[in-house]
């Protein structure tokens, strides 16, 4: 018995370091970084760019609607942000998705009903699987591995943080869009990433 357990820890670990180093070598974050050019699709149908996105504060999240890992959390996340920036103006939430070949328009927006978006003011943008990858990689510095044998909602290995952009289309900050290890490791520290977000958007869209 003791030789399985060991066995299936050695597995485990192998398989862990193995999704690890497949991980797309991204170029590290330094704050300030401008984000660049970009055209995908929201769902509904309108394309979306950086040159939309010019004058407005946003929020970037990554997804994809047959989660079954952090994905809820992170959208749900940004659904409590909806909420309480309600009173910025120019404040914009955009889920980018990172299975662009199950998430076309209509699979975005039942996923954005179930979260009550608000249209136009939380985008849910999707598009070609290598526009999806280098914007993800070259242009937000963030990982997204496939998964082939796993489950379907385990499908995706991917970023969870969020980052925020300013109205020159320049990410200013990077914070975490699901409690799960943060809170594990230091009870309230979520709560605290969330104040500080609320209060980078508020000093942003003041700007």
């Amino acid at each position: 018995m003791r030789k399985l357990i060991l066995m299936a820890l050695t597995c485990g670990l192998a398989a862990g370091l193995g999704m690890y180093l497949s991980r797309p070598k991204v170029p590290t974050l330094e704050l300030p970084n401008e984000v660049g050019d970009f055209t995908l699709t929201e769902r509904d149908g309108t394309k979306v760019g950086k040159a939309e996105m010019l004058g407005k504060v946003w929020l970037a999240g990554f997804v994809f609607t047959r989660c079954t890992g952090p994905c809820p959390q992170v959208t749900g996340t940004m659904a409590r942000l909806q909420k309480e920036l309600a009173d910025v103006a120019d404040f914009r939430l955009v889920t980018f998705t990172v299975d662009p070949e199950h998430d076309g328009p209509a699979e975005l927006t039942a996923y954005a009903k179930q979260y009550q978006a608000e249209p136009g003011r939380w985008l849910f943008l999707t598009g070609p699987v290598q526009e999806i990858r280098r914007v993800l990689t070259d242009e937000f510095h963030v990982h997204r591995v496939e998964v082939p044998d796993a489950k379907v909602g385990d499908r995706f290995d991917h970023s969870s943080k969020l980052i925020l952009v300013d109205r020159q289309g320049r990410m200013r900050g990077v914070y975490d869009g699901r409690s799960g290890e943060v809170e594990a490791a230091a009870p309230g520290m979520f709560e605290e990433n969330v104040a500080r977000l609320k209060d980078a958007v508020r000093r942003l869209a003041a700007e």
